[in-house]
């Protein structure tokens, strides 16, 4: 007689879930900060607001925070020890930053492309037309920051939006963005599925 095992049910249904959420066809995510030294310049921070939007990036959150010490260490915990750690922790707790959620099929690599290579003197020669080529001053300075990899993106959209469910919304509103059509609202700075009235709560 065949044992029904509800636990091996649930785990199944579970890897299941993942690959349709993780499916080649699926929005990716990735966590944007524009950083003290940008959102202190209206005119830069609705420059680089406005790349987001010309790059064809949804913008599923957004917000603005100052950002406590404490959680600069530990955001940057990789990096403690080096030469640079303690100026970037002080930096980024000095002033308010932005920070997005933004969806696209390749959202990651794209950001990075958008934002140019970290060392703001690299971007000025290589590509002077990106974020930080353009408006990057030192490579602490260097305008904003993007994950680097989906793993970081997951653990960093949690850091900055901790109501925010990603599972949740892979489920209920990837699958409408995805299929359009989308409005953008200026207010709120956000995109949404059309007919939805804007996202629901997280």
């Amino acid at each position: 007689m065949r044992m029904y095992n509800r636990g091996s049910e649930l785990r199944s249904t579970g890897r299941e879930m993942t690959s349709i959420l993780r499916s080649p066809q699926a929005l990716q995510l990735t966590l944007a900060l524009i950083k003290p030294d940008a959102v202190a310049h209206p005119l830069i921070l609705e420059a680089v607001h406005q790349q987001i939007l010309s790059n064809k990036f949804l913008i599923v959150r957004m917000r603005e925070l100052l950002w406590r010490k404490e959680d600069c260490q530990k955001f940057y915990q990789e990096h403690e020890g080096r030469f640079f750690y303690q100026r970037l922790v002080e930096f980024m707790a000095s002033g308010p930053i932005r920070a997005y959620i933004l969806a696209h099929k390749d959202a990651i690599q794209l950001w990075r492309t958008v934002m140019g290579p970290t060392r703001v003197f690299r971007a000025r020669h290589v590509a002077p037309d990106s974020i930080r080529g353009s408006f990057g001053l030192t490579d602490t300075r260097n305008t904003t920051h993007g994950s680097d990899s989906v793993v970081s993106a997951s653990r960093e959209i949690a850091a900055f939006f901790p109501d925010f469910s990603e599972q949740r919304w892979y489920e209920e509103e990837e699958p409408q963005l995805r299929c359009g059509p989308v409005r953008y609202n200026p207010e709120g700075g956000i995109h949404f599925a059309a007919g939805t009235g804007g996202p629901g709560p997280t």
